[in-house]
């Protein structure tokens, strides 16, 4: 028997456990990804007219960018002890980059001469915000969001290591015991799932937004 057969064996001998953690998993990626959209979208429409805030919001996500997501995990330790919620914080790190610069970069791009007639209709920034410069971003938005979705569930695997559980408890599991088998079958659920959201997001945005990302181009 190969290893890859012993490993979808044993992933058939343990469905129960490989359901249980594949839950876990996608409970935490969907909380991290929700609470960082609800930053994220926000923080990045509130700094749109303040060039100094926004500068210091993007610096402050690039130096976010720039720490490894086990060493957010470990920030994360100490202040919040271990489980399911300093997994989420570490995670929500991980996923605002990309949110917040996509959504801020596409507000920004929006033509300046569609902001001046919408003024000039007598639209709110409210109105302006919802009808013109939301929807004219929301390709670049949508890229930020498939961007950090990816990153949430690759990124999920190593929750293990603060007792966040999920997929990533099978391969700590595999290492611990030198069990090559459980560590692939954590391994490979992860990395079948993130490609499952990396094409399933972009087949959505090809179809919500595919002429227009050819015109960009």
């Amino acid at each position: 028997m190969t290893l890859l057969a012993g490993t979808f064996a044993w992933m058939a001998a343990n469905g129960r456990t490989m359901m249980e953690l594949l839950g876990q998993h996608l409970e935490m990626s969907a909380w991290a990804l929700g609470i960082s959209l609800a930053i994220g979208l926000p923080l990045a429409v509130a700094v749109l007219r303040s060039p100094r805030a926004a500068g210091f919001a993007i610096a402050l996500v690039n130096v976010l960018r720039t720490f490894p997501s086990l060493a957010i995990l470990a920030f994360a330790l100490p202040l919040l002890g271990i489980g399911l919620l300093p997994s989420v914080v570490a995670l929500v790190v991980l996923a605002l980059p990309p949110i917040l610069l996509n959504t801020y970069v596409g507000l920004r791009e929006v033509d300046p001469d569609l902001v001046d007639a919408a003024t000039g209709l007598g639209m709110t920034r409210g109105q302006m915000l919802r009808k013109v410069q939301l929807p004219l971003a929301a390709p670049a938005i949508f890229g930020g969001i498939r961007n950090a979705a990816v990153q949430i569930i690759a990124g999920a695997a190593l929750a293990s290591f603060i007792g966040g559980g999920g997929l990533g408890d099978l391969i700590t599991a595999g290492i611990a015991i030198m069990d090559v088998q459980r560590l692939l079958a954590g391994a490979i659920p992860i990395a079948l799932l993130a490609l499952a959201v990396e094409f399933g997001l972009a087949f959505v945005e090809r179809r919500l937004f595919g002429k227009r990302l050819e015109d960009a181009r």
